[in-house]
């Protein structure tokens, strides 16, 4: 029997659980270090979503809390630093606050969120009701924080008088984390509340961030990093670690040398290339990352299915507005368009970034919506072009599978809108008028954002056109339309299925992407691929004998059709 390998933690943030529980874990404990050596009063790390951010503040709660088990730092990085181990580890009481549940379509509901989240962190310092060392009315302004009810007031003075408390109780200052900080004002925005939102988390960090006397350090994270003048308005003790700096580039995400160990350990060496393919790219400071999420979830999934296909994990774990509107404006930008589409091919774009926005400068213009691409991990740097600008590019194929399907979307909905030009394609290809149905479809490609050479392999492309083609025939609700079904002698492209007043027809349509802009070979090839695998022969088993034959070429945004037998 082989060695009992450890399990993958997928979900798992807490970092005591992880490392005592039999999971893998990647050593990020060198955080500390750094952060110690930095001395910096506050410290704010932006990621984006998804690259560990939960679990390294969870790391930091169990080193610095109050007689904490040292156990669960054996063997990790940071042991290796006995001094800075000996003067600050289990040294210091922990407010630990997290945002990330902070969501709601009200400015009372998510109030009362994030109440919760202050009830139980007070909880566990409800020693405090008992301590000799409080005055009568210290213990009653406690309680308040533990109450249900609790006021808005009580709200914003929680972590203040919180390690205020802490501190004469253990006499020593209050270590204080705050995890997504940016969550609420991001909810708040979005849902139309955003002004009151803005004031309440900014009279919190006031009191707890910048007039506490009891703070001996805090760290807080988030995807963006709020500008100053919104939310961190005189806090002159703080320290921004954003995505662009190169101070503690490697700790959050995986390194290229940690996913080769991971893959290894797992037996997995063989999906390196495909792996690195798809969720590697990010840059972050000056270190290649690739998101954990990605690798830890594809990990399990190889496991168990070790021919399953790669998958975009971290796209389904949010609504990708970013992209969406992104897409949405090059409909009215020819630039735009055409800096898409350079982006796509795995090109770069050079473009000037501002990283402290607020939430509602952040889509009020096509300059801010470049840098929030950038900071919510979307786009990457490749280099800086002088002052502000960064050369920016997708990092990676799952990130581009995000902007193709967005595209996919832009262009079905408008598609919808075009119902005269709709009904002249699909009437074209009804009555096999391959001139007209390549009219019409060059009409679509001149409004879309094609898909180029450099970045994509040639089957991805096709995957593209094949998706766009679907779109649109998806306008006749009385044709029966089959993707990828097989027929004769393998899989063909699209199947369509038409009964035109008892008239039965059947099209073949097959796609193929012209790498080398050739559009009538890649129609000849697709013909011919039609014929030698027998793809009509569907038909006739269901008794249609007229049998429509299309070869459809796409290069960029031209296009050529061709009809078997014409």
């Amino acid at each position: 029997m082989g060695t009992v390998k450890k399990q993958l933690p997928i979900g798992i943030e807490d970092f005591k659980e992880i490392t005592t529980e039999g999971y893998y874990y990647i050593d990020k404990t060198g955080l500390l270090r750094e952060l110690l050596g930095s001395r910096s009063k506050v410290t704010l790390f932006t990621r984006p979503r998804r690259f560990g951010k939960s679990l390294n503040m969870s790391m930091l709660k169990y080193f610095f809390e109050l007689d904490g088990d040292k156990k669960i730092f054996e063997g990790l990085e940071i042991m290796d630093e006995p001094a800075l181990c000996e003067r600050y580890m289990g040294k210091f009481p922990v407010v630990s606050l997290s945002l990330k549940d902070v969501d709601a379509y009200s400015y009372e509901t998510a109030f009362a969120l994030a109440a919760r989240q202050v009830n139980k962190e007070a909880g566990r310092h409800r020693y405090l009701l008992e301590s000799g060392r409080l005055q009568p009315d210290e213990k009653q302004a406690f309680a308040e924080l533990l109450k249900n009810d609790m006021g808005e007031a009580a709200f914003c003075g929680s972590l203040e008088l919180m390690s205020r408390l802490l501190e004469k109780h253990h006499g020593r200052k209050a270590v204080i984390l705050i995890d997504e900080y940016d969550v609420p004002l991001a909810r708040a925005h979005a849902q139309g509340y955003y002004e009151k939102m803005i004031v309440l988390i900014r009279s919190l960090f006031h009191q707890a961030l910048k007039t506490n006397g009891s703070l001996q350090m805090a760290v807080l994270t988030g995807c963006m990093r709020i500008s100053k003048e919104s939310i961190f308005t005189g806090l002159n003790n703080l320290s921004v670690r954003s995505i662009a700096d190169v101070d503690y580039d490697e700790y959050f995400g995986f390194t290229d040398p940690e996913v080769r160990e991971l893959l290894t350990y797992y037996g997995l060496s063989g999906e390196y290339g495909s792996v690195k393919e798809w969720y590697d790219g990010y840059r972050f400071g000056d270190v290649e990352i690739y998101c954990p999420w990605d690798v830890v979830c594809c990990c399990s999934k190889f496991r168990t299915e070790p021919d399953a296909p790669l998958e975009n994990y971290w796209a389904n774990s949010s609504g990708n507005d970013a992209v969406r509107r992104f897409v949405k404006e090059a409909g009215n930008s020819g630039t735009l368009k055409r800096e898409i589409e350079s982006l796509i091919a795995g090109e770069l774009v050079t473009k000037e970034i501002h990283q402290d926005l607020t939430y509602p400068d952040m889509y009020s213009s096509i300059d801010n919506i470049w840098s929030v691409l950038f900071t919510t991990g979307y786009l990457t740097q490749r280099g800086r072009g002088g002052g502000r600008s960064l050369r920016l590019a997708i990092p990676n194929l799952e990130v581009r599978e995000i902007f193709t399907r967005q595209i996919m979307e832009m262009f079905k909905e408008d598609a919808k809108q075009d119902g005269e030009t709709l009904d002249k394609l699909c009437r074209a290809l009804q009555d096999g008028n391959a001139g007209d149905v390549q009219q019409q479809l060059q009409k679509y490609l001149k409004k879309t954002i094609s898909i180029r050479d450099t970045f994509a392999r040639k089957e991805l492309k096709e995957n593209f056109y094949h998706g766009m083609l679907l779109g649109l025939l998806a306008f006749k609700g009385s044709w029966v339309v089959y993707s990828n079904r097989e027929a004769g002698e393998g899989y063909a492209d699209i199947l369509i299925e038409i009964d035109n007043d008892g008239r039965l027809l059947g099209i073949v349509i097959e796609v193929k992407y012209a790498r080398n802009g050739n559009l009538d070979a890649s129609c000849k090839e697709a013909l011919g691929q039609i014929e030698n695998r027998r793809y009509g022969d569907a038909f006739y088993e269901e008794d249609i004998e007229e049998v429509l034959r299309y070869g459809i070429a796409f290069y960029k945004d031209k296009c050529r059709v061709v009809l078997a037998g014409k």
